[in-house]
């Protein structure tokens, strides 16, 4: 994975970018934010450094989530896509889903548990 370029974007294709090497980490979260965020259970992210990421087409608009938190989106069909934060200044996390191909992806780790809906942990998890 470390030379190859992953691309992705939104549900309608407004928002479009490409990510370059190999990234930082893939994990799931199961904060209450990002549950509120994405309408999900947990979230899967795939994080790089805001210099390995290009927009190709429109950039995503922003919501301050909370202080310190950017959560990107398309302004056309509402799409989460992204998340940054001041804990982690300079990177991009973004969404699984939002990759073109994110079978290349497989998460390697569970972050925020504390806050995980009960049944969206296995026992190796907890």
């Amino acid at each position: 994975m470390t030379n190859a370029t992953y691309e992705g974007g939104c549900q309608c294709g407004a928002v479009r970018f490409e990510a370059e090497g190999a990234p930082k980490f893939v994990a799931n979260c199961h904060c209450r934010s990002c549950r509120k965020a994405t309408g999900a259970a947990f979230s899967t992210w795939v994080g790089f450094m805001d210099e390995q990421v290009r927009w190709t087409n429109n950039p995503p608009s922003f919501h301050a989530s909370s202080p310190g938190v950017r959560r990107g989106f398309c302004c056309h069909c509402g799409a989460p896509l992204t998340y940054a934060g001041e804990k982690w200044a300079g990177e991009t996390h973004f969404l699984i889903g939002a990759f073109d191909d994110p079978y290349v992806f497989t998460p390697a780790g569970e972050v925020f548990t504390e806050d995980a809906l009960a049944w969206a942990l296995t026992p190796k998890d907890e």
